[in-house]
């Protein structure tokens, strides 16, 4: 039995400049950190005692003949990628629900990919996890996807990624004073809109708008430098929410696809009661709305904003991680896994010998 954790992320600045109709022109940057919610994926070598070869359980539940009949892209295409052929059983738990803006999809994805390694005994870099999930979503899946999230996912933590038109991507860590990172931290509210909708979708007409927005695209991705400078100098953190709002207000003008009017309502309301900035998070349309207050302020933004659930949370820099390995369960029995039929049957017979009667 393997088990993977691997964290969802929030994105600060530079959102839309991680696609490569951009980057591969203008280089892109981010900056974003991962949170201590997960994607939790286990999985094993199925017996070869049912009808079915694979179980793969999600917010539903698959019973395959073959690993190429499975439903879900990730699961199906990341199964071909890293070659199991084999029976698996596979589960999934997440902290916070998917197509939310928080790269749920992407933490997905590359905690399968080290779940499957895991379970064929490699140990692959964090790197490789990245770029093998952006591979499997952008060109295996054919979803219009960003290349900020798996890194994030992957790696975990605080950071500037930067990417550059030859299709390089570079990961610096942020380094801040702890008060610092703290008093960041205590400034964020964490707001599930109630709204879910599949990224890919508004991501695809956002790039399609992208020659026709340069001038938004190159503000957006010069603020990833400008809220560095506000984290590691001594102007006041308000500052960075400030900055929020401007990334937001700039964000919304890439497609008309990205917010709403109950969104625009909700963020309103929120700097109404006290909010300094702002933005939801992903590809837009609805999910989590991450909110930047003081925290003597919070207390009037929550009651404003009541009817939505808040979701405390804090950074964490652990990235994906495999937190349990039985390396005996791992052991696969390939001899026995074609069992013919009268092998089964007398395995099948033994089973209900032992059953204890009522």
């Amino acid at each position: 039995m393997i088990i993977s954790r691997t964290p969802f992320r929030i994105s600060f600045f530079g959102g839309g400049t991680d696609y490569p109709v951009w980057y591969k022109q203008h280089g892109g940057a981010v900056l974003a950190t991962t949170i201590d919610k997960y994607s939790y994926i286990s999985c094993r070598y199925l017996p070869p005692f049912f009808d079915h070869r694979s179980r793969v359980a999600y917010s539903r539940i698959e019973n395959v003949v073959s690993n190429h009949d499975v439903e879900h892209p990730s699961v199906r295409e990341t199964l071909k990628f890293t070659g199991v052929h084999e029976g698996v059983e596979i589960h999934h738990d997440g902290d916070l629900p998917a197509r939310t803006g928080l790269g749920s999809s992407s933490s997905f994805t590359v905690g399968l990919l080290h779940a499957l390694y895991a379970l064929k005994h490699r140990m692959p870099t964090k790197m490789q996890l990245a770029l093998e999930a952006i591979h499997i979503e952008r060109h295996r899946i054919g979803e219009s996807v960003g290349s900020q999230d798996q890194v994030s996912a992957a790696f975990g933590g605080f950071n500037k990624v930067i990417f550059t038109p030859n299709d390089e991507i570079t990961l610096r860590p942020v380094v801040l004073n702890p008060l610092r990172m703290l008093a960041l931290q205590d400034h964020l509210m964490l707001y599930f809109t109630g709204f879910a909708r599949f990224a890919s979708q508004i991501a695809e007409k956002q790039i399609k708008n992208t020659n026709n927005k340069k001038n938004e695209l190159f503000a957006i991705q010069e603020m990833v430098d400008e809220a560095l400078g506000i984290l590691t100098g001594d102007e006041d953190i308000c500052q960075f929410g400030k900055l929020l709002d401007e990334s937001w207000k700039l964000k919304r003008s890439l497609t008309e696809y990205i917010s709403t009017s109950q969104i625009d309502e909700i963020y309103e309301a929120a700097i109404g009661a006290g909010a300094i900035g702002g933005k939801l998070l992903g590809a837009g349309g609805g999910g989590f709305m991450l909110i930047f207050a003081k925290p003597e302020d919070q207390g009037r933004i929550k009651e404003k904003l009541k009817k939505l659930l808040l979701v405390p949370f804090r950074f964490e820099n652990s990235g994906s991680q495999i937190i349990f390995y039985d390396h005996n369960a791992c052991i696969q029995n390939h001899h026995s896994h074609e069992p013919n039929a009268s092998a089964l049957a007398k395995t099948r017979l033994l089973w209900e010998e032992e059953l204890p009667t009522q």
